[in-house]
């Protein structure tokens, strides 16, 4: 059974995960549960198997990217820290080869835009894939998205998508907005350091970074 599998079943993870929703539910924050675990995992496996990595790197960022905001569950100062922590004891629990729990550590560890940076691969992948979950899907039930800038900016987005294409050397990020309900320029008022880190993230792989919003490109 593959690593990722056993960290799905496994009970503590799970619960951490859980928690970890729950309490930045209570604070406020939009959705980071198992949708946005699963869904970072894949994408960040997805990255780099487009771009031809091998299977074991394209593996270890679906398991980063499934485990990088766990440390939520500690606090949400410095959770790229308590998530590393908490990924290690995971992974040595299931024995994994040290190095690459070394690996899944860095990415871990450096995914937040306040002090991280991509460093390698698969922390370049699970960079791309956390910031580019934007979606109304992640508001809370009976937010009030006209008073919370975040609420309203990911409830106006209907349809995100991280296109990797390979030849081209690009990797865009595509929006459609509905923009009765927020604007393009809302979005970068408060996503702005996440697309500079998306840039440099996808530097990192040999990529540009672009951004579509209804269509239209960005910069």
């Amino acid at each position: 059974m593959d690593v990722l599998t056993l960290l799905q079943q496994d009970e503590v993870v799970s619960a951490f995960i859980k928690l970890s929703d729950q309490f930045l539910g209570s604070l406020g924050f939009t959705e980071h549960g198992f949708r946005h675990a699963n869904l970072v995992g894949r994408i960040a496996h997805n990255v780099l198997h487009h771009l031809g990595a091998d299977d074991e790197l394209s593996d270890l960022a679906a398991v980063a990217g499934y485990l990088h905001d766990i440390g939520n569950v500690v606090t949400r100062a410095n959770h790229g820290l308590s998530s590393a922590w908490i990924a290690y004891d995971a992974l040595r629990r299931l024995e994994v080869d040290p190095y690459r729990i070394g690996l899944v550590l860095s990415a871990v560890g450096n995914h937040e835009e306040q002090y991280g940076s991509a460093i390698g691969p698969v922390g370049a992948a699970v960079i791309l894939a956390d910031k580019s979950d934007v979606h109304r899907s992640r508001v809370r039930k009976g937010a009030d998205t006209t008073a919370d800038i975040h609420d309203r900016v990911n409830d106006a987005v209907t349809h995100s998508f991280l296109r990797v294409d390979a030849d081209a050397a690009s990797i865009t990020l595509e929006l459609e907005l509905d923009t009765e309900r927020s604007t393009v320029i809302e979005y970068f008022e408060i996503f702005l350091d996440r697309m500079v880190m998306c840039r440099r993230a996808a530097r990192t792989l040999g990529c540009d970074f672009r951004i579509t919003a209804n269509g239209v490109p960005l910069g």
